[in-house]
């Protein structure tokens, strides 16, 4: 008798400084972050964020009962909740693939509704120049 192998999908997701790995296998529909329940995540707006894929997965009866552990570390609150939307909404597509790799109907109403649910966001920190406070602000000067 051969063992059926539970299917195991990783990804990941950043945005500025913060990186988000998730985790989606089989189990009882519990999704953690950091080993909390998401549904005490805080502030409330950063949990509404996070937990945008999974309401649209499930609106399209494509949220099977799965487990997804998060672990994100880096960067603030909100960076924090942008990178596990798009890590739980990499692991969603993947996993509901089957043996072809993606589930497109998923993939594309994700699209739809935000391009970074599935793209990472490549904005990062604009480094300071010379003479100035910041990466813009400079010294005035006067030339006469």
């Amino acid at each position: 008798m051969a063992k059926k192998k539970n299917k195991v999908v990783n990804t990941s997701g950043k945005r500025k400084t913060a990186i988000a790995r998730a985790t989606v296998k089989a189990g009882k529909g519990r999704v953690r972050v950091n080993s909390e329940p998401i549904q005490i995540l805080q502030p409330e707006l950063s949990r509404r964020k996070a937990m945008e894929p999974l309401v649209i997965a499930e609106a399209m009866n494509r949220l099977a009962k799965v487990d997804i552990n998060i672990a994100t570390h880096g960067g603030g609150i909100m960076g924090q909740s942008d990178a596990i939307r798009t890590a739980i909404a990499r692991g969603l597509v993947h996993y509901n693939g089957g043996a072809e790799g993606l589930d497109e109907d998923l993939r594309d109403e994700y699209l739809r509704f935000d391009r970074s649910l599935l793209v990472n966001d490549p904005r990062r920190k604009e480094p300071k120049h010379q003479l100035g406070r910041g990466a813009r602000k400079k010294k005035q000067k006067s030339y006469r």
